[in-house]
């Protein structure tokens, strides 16, 4: 609900084709409206560093006001948003349909994407959003054995925070030539599908950069949770990443380039009469949110939308129609449970925790705190000591539940927050929990 209205927030398309989008002296105009609202308001203080940053500025200035505020800081505040949405679905009490109008995360996108097109970005920034290339690099067999032992050694971490500005106490993903796709394509197996509600019961997994690259078993527990509750499940046949980093650097046109080249082939799957799902849930919401706002205009982008699904909601709506296996001979115990932040931002409630409290002898508590690490966020030299003050508050519920297990649906908040964390050891995947339960 919101101040002075009973409607739902409304999220409008993001306007990057006309010429007003690009047009510094309108974007600065819009950033002195809408900072100004937030600079009377300070109701997000507690969440990103983007607010902070600004109403330091504007605490700081002559006038103590935003028109005291130099227009060469405004990009000050920008650096410190990392999209996460938190801001608009769960804060912000003058988002659409409210008069004032107030996107801050798209208003972001804007900055970026015309600083990008104006200033360009570092090498390092390049590098690290450039998943496809990057990590398939990494997992060439015997490279990922070297880049993997290099990333271990305390000398060569130094050495490449010095040089290349990643911070030598970041956890950094492990890469694996042993990829998903070669992992799950033995495993699958024809079944026949069983529609419930609005699920068809034949599902095509996007395996994203991370999940092929880093965090390949995870694709088997899905693959074996799934088949065990009567669901085909194939691997999506080709894909390039998402889009989610360069749309966080503002590089719109490299975000084009990957829809172009993956909507395609998603699109044909559904045509096909596969649902989509993807284990990480900021690719989940590429597709469900953000490119439907960039391209309102093509059918298929709003096809692949209605098809995908945050795989927990999936099953959890296969449940509903009576089509989950719910016999478990594993209890998982004590589990402390991060929600992380493009997962919350999808309005399906908490159905990772629902699921896994199906389980008998499992208690999940949830944590709707973010974990600050915004994929490079929490790595880069200059911002990982802005990533573990975010972090803090769920570390330290998380140490204080001292829980039998620890997880997170991001694997990478996960391993972040388990790094920062005194009694916990390693995260694990909800899906990797689920399957210990069934005992598969």
């Amino acid at each position: 609900m919101r101040e002075g209205s009973l409607e739902a927030p409304t999220r409008h398309p993001v306007e990057w084709r006309s010429d007003d989008f690009w047009d510094q002296e309108k974007l600065d105009a819009e950033l002195e409206r809408v900072y100004d609202i937030c600079h009377g308001c300070r109701r997000c203080v507690s969440l990103c560093d983007s607010f902070p940053t600004l109403f330091d500025l504007v605490d700081e200035s002559e006038t103590m006001e935003v028109d005291g505020v130099a227009k060469s800081d405004y990009h000050n505040v920008v650096e410190q948003c990392y999209l996460c949405d938190l801001c608009y679905m769960t804060k912000c009490p003058y988002v659409p349909p409210h008069e004032w109008a107030v996107d801050f995360p798209h208003l972001m996108l804007r900055a970026k994407a015309v600083h990008f097109r104006k200033e360009g970005a570092r090498l390092r920034d390049r590098v690290l959003t450039s998943t496809d290339r990057t990590f398939g690099l990494a997992t060439i067999p015997l490279v990922d054995i070297t880049v993997n032992a290099l990333n271990r050694n305390g000398t060569f971490r130094k050495a490449l925070e010095s040089g290349f500005g990643i911070h030598h106490e970041a956890p950094v993903p492990t890469f694996s030539s042993n990829t998903l796709r070669k992992r799950v394509k033995p495993l699958v197996r024809n079944l026949e599908p069983k529609a419930v509600g609005e699920t068809t019961g034949k599902v095509a997994l996007y395996a994203t950069c991370y999940g092929n690259y880093n965090s390949p078993e995870i694709g088997e527990d899905f693959v074996k949770v799934f088949q065990h509750n009567g669901i085909h499940i194939d691997i999506v046949p080709k894909e390039k990443c998402c889009g989610m980093p360069k749309l966080e650097l503002g590089d719109l046109d490299a975000v084009e380039t990957l829809k172009k080249a993956n909507i395609p082939v998603l699109a044909k799957l559904v045509d096909e009469g596969y649902d989509l799902i993807a284990p990480i849930p900021s690719c989940v919401l590429m597709y469900k949110q953000e490119l439907p706002l960039l391209f309102p205009e093509d059918p298929d982008v709003q096809k692949v939308r209605e098809a995908f699904y945050d795989p927990f909601e999936y099953l959890w709506l296969r449940h509903k129609g009576g089509a989950l296996q719910t016999e478990f001979p594993n209890a998982m115990g004590d589990i402390a449970y991060q929600v992380a932040c493009h997962q919350r931002v999808q309005n399906i409630g908490l159905k990772t925790r629902d699921v896994l409290q199906l389980v008998p002898g499992t208690a999940v508590t949830a944590q709707e705190r973010c974990s600050g690490h915004d994929g490079t966020y929490a790595i880069k030299q200059e911002t990982r000591d802005k990533s573990v003050k975010i972090a803090r508050p769920v570390v330290r519920k998380v140490d204080q539940q001292d829980p039998d297990h620890f997880m997170s649906d991001c694997p990478m908040a996960a391993t972040h927050i388990a790094n920062l964390s005194e009694k916990v050891d390693r995260a694990e995947h909800p899906m990797t929990l689920l399957r210990m339960a069934y005992g598969l």
